[in-house]
């Protein structure tokens, strides 16, 4: 059974990697130009999905989530599943209308938790 310190640590580590989500000039060092060291887009898709997010999602109550806030992380998970389903390759796609839209939703969710990197 997790401890009330780790639920609000992976619900940290779930919110950062919606920050990282959120945030195109982390994704253009990281992701493109090399610059910072970081999680690669499908370290981050792993880790979104598989890893942190969809138990997390699975269990939202015992991680202090309300309703309205699982409804908007449930719809961001979705769209950006099928997004990362089509889309794998950031120079590709980091300045398209599909990714402003993710990226513009992930803010949506850390404004909906007063999440602050």
């Amino acid at each position: 059974m997790l401890t009330e310190e780790s639920r609000k640590d992976i619900l940290n580590t779930y919110l950062n990697l919606i920050y990282i989500i959120s945030d195109k000039e982390y994704q253009r060092k990281v992701w493109i130009q090399g610059e910072l060291s970081g999680s690669d887009f499908d370290e981050i898709c792993c880790l979104f999905f598989d890893d942190i997010g969809d138990p997390l999602l699975e269990h939202y109550k015992d991680f202090g989530i309300s309703d309205d806030q699982y409804q908007l992380l449930k719809k961001f998970r979705d769209q950006f599943y099928i997004f990362s389903r089509k889309n794998d390759w950031p120079p590709e796609f980091i300045d398209t209308p599909a990714w402003d839209e993710v990226t513009l939703m992930a803010k949506e969710v850390l404004q909906a938790f007063n999440y602050r990197k």
